[in-house]
């Protein structure tokens, strides 16, 4: 072979080898399953709404999760407008890869095929759904397919002013009948006005907690149709009535806008309301002046109770390409009971993890054992795609005209029922 042949030779032979070099490089750093570099660290966008403390509880948790291993990176990224940045990102692809959700919201975007499926995580983890408050896992599921685990799960429980109740002789209302007694001994009034609500009115949206202490359902069993307009609907409406037009234990707007440290409860001038655990922290820091109790929801007339499970979760988009990476989080932070109790020690929730509510923490605690009592009876609310849209845009508008004493409680349930009937039917999955 002649010299300038050999040369040709050896230097195909050369770049024969830095080809195959090159390809065996490129194999060893192939994309793992969720489309990153296996060399480099996957990383995460959590999208939430919650700012304030609530941003500060999430990004413990997210530090404590990067720093329990290297190979996945979340953020927390804080969006307003959840749903409809989440909706419009869709189509723009600028869409996060952990998403925080209201639970209640999944019958109506989970047909619309915007959340992934973790049936098959559970299953290839290993991870039993009896793990779970399964009235929120029902909330987070549509069809046979669950959208997300549970990041908190919450109910109402009345609160009340024990010097109040004190300085009157009373004990905590067991029944409806009490509730209303106790109400008028406590309300003070200054001519028209009121200078101390006996029991405030202001959030109408817990009607269907009352209705089911009267024995009545939002919807009728086939999910078809409205049913609170019904003698149940029309014994809450009639106590209302009596509260606030008979007895005048609370006027609309005595409370509205006060938050803080002018909270008419902590200043006094509320003896009881409603409201769920996330007010626990903020009224244990006015324990100086502020002297209260909790204790579960009255029961109804014939004894039913009453309560209604809410709360968030964790789901995936289904449009993320980092769906296992993005499970990881979740799982770690929802399924371990230790980390889960941790999120709850941080944030004063809830934990949707049943093992972690087990804790002292949450047991041997006087202020958190009536809410855990109430779980054990508290339901979802009806799994419709137009449920939440019917309950927002139809029943709590006509609530509100009701205890403005705009119209009476027929035609505040007919006006409900009727734009209610045609808002689920505008929303039924064809």
């Amino acid at each position: 072979m002649k010299n300038g042949q050999l040369s040709w030779v050896l230097l195909l032979g050369l770049l024969l080898g830095f080809i195959l070099v090159g390809c065996s490089s490129e194999d060893s750093s192939s994309s793992d399953s969720d489309g990153e570099e296996s060399d480099d660290k996957i990383e995460l966008t959590f999208w939430g709404d919650w700012t304030g403390e609530g941003e500060e509880q999430f990004n413990h948790m997210v530090q404590l999760f990067n720093d329990s291993q290297d190979r996945i990176e979340v953020e927390y990224v804080i969006q307003e407008d959840l749903v409809t940045k989440f909706m419009t990102g869709i189509t723009s692809g600028q869409i996060p890869d952990v998403l925080l959700w209201d639970r209640w919201r999944t019958s109506l975007y989970a047909p619309k095929g915007v959340l992934h499926p973790i049936n098959h995580f559970l299953e290839e983890d290993g991870i039993s759904e009896e793990d779970f408050y399964g009235e929120a896992l029902k909330e987070l599921s549509y069809e046979d397919n669950l959208y997300g685990l549970p990041l908190t799960v919450d109910t109402r429980a009345l609160f009340y002013n024990k010097d109040h109740f004190e300085e009157a002789g009373l004990e905590p209302p067991k029944t409806w009948k009490d509730l209303r007694e106790a109400a008028k001994m406590l309300t003070e009034k200054n001519g028209n006005d009121l200078d101390r609500v006996g029991f405030s009115f202001s959030d109408v949206g817990l009607f269907s907690m009352w209705l089911q202490q009267a024995g009545g359902q939002m919807l009728t069993d086939d999910l078809t149709q409205t049913a609170y307009n019904s003698e149940a609907g029309l014994e809450v409406l009639d106590l209302w009535n009596q509260m606030i037009f008979e007895d005048e234990v609370y006027k609309p707007g005595f409370d509205k806008g006060l938050e803080g440290a002018q909270h008419p409860f902590i200043t006094g001038k509320v003896s009881m309301h409603y409201t769920g655990p996330w007010d626990l922290r903020t009224y244990e820091q006015y324990g100086d002046q502020l002297n209260f109790g909790v204790v579960p929801p009255p029961t109804g007339p014939n004894g039913d109770q009453g309560a209604v499970m809410g709360g968030f979760g964790l789901a995936i988009p289904e449009a993320s390409e980092k769906q296992e990476a993005a499970w990881e989080f979740i799982k770690w932070w929802l399924a371990d009971p230790e980390n889960a109790l941790e999120w709850g020690k941080t944030s004063l929730n809830i934990p949707g993890n049943k093992a972690a509510i087990e804790d002292p923490f949450f047991q041997e605690d006087p202020f958190w054992k009536p809410f855990i009592d109430s779980l054990e009876f508290a339901t979802i609310r009806p799994r419709h795609p137009g449920y939440s849209v019917a309950e927002e845009d139809a029943l709590i508008p006509q609530l509100e005209k009701f205890i403005g004493g705009e119209q009476s409680a027929e035609e505040t349930l007919e006006n409900a029922q009727k734009q209610g009937d045609r808002m689920l039917e505008e929303n039924e999955v064809e």
